[in-house]
């Protein structure tokens, strides 16, 4: 797993999430980013492209087909470890939320 990129910034978790069933291309990305938060995050090319690069160079992800500009990525196994440690300790902070507004 890569500790050095946790805690994932939002985008960068969706990213991975995107990728966590699937391979997928640029485009694909943010359309499933934007259709799973209803608009809420939208990623321009340069926010992507550069999560895309740290993530490859981490080998959270790997490209796997080039056609023309189109690059298709597929998470890795890092990646996978990686993603779900970051659902976790999301999780984790969810609960200790609900806790605390039980409490009051």
């Amino acid at each position: 797993m890569s500790d050095s990129l946790l805690p994932l910034t939002e985008p960068m978790f969706y990213v991975l999430m995107a990728l966590y069933n699937q391979p997928s291309f640029g485009k694909e990305i943010v359309e499933f980013i934007s259709d799973i938060t209803e608009g809420a995050v939208n990623l321009g090319p340069g926010t992507l492209y550069t999560i895309l690069g740290r993530f490859e160079e981490n080998s959270l992800i790997q490209e796997i087909a080039v056609e023309g500009r189109k690059r298709t990525y597929r998470i890795t196994g890092v990646g996978i470890k990686t993603f779900e440690a970051e659902l976790e300790r999301l999780q984790r902070v969810l609960d200790n939320a609900n806790t605390v507004k039980g409490g009051l």
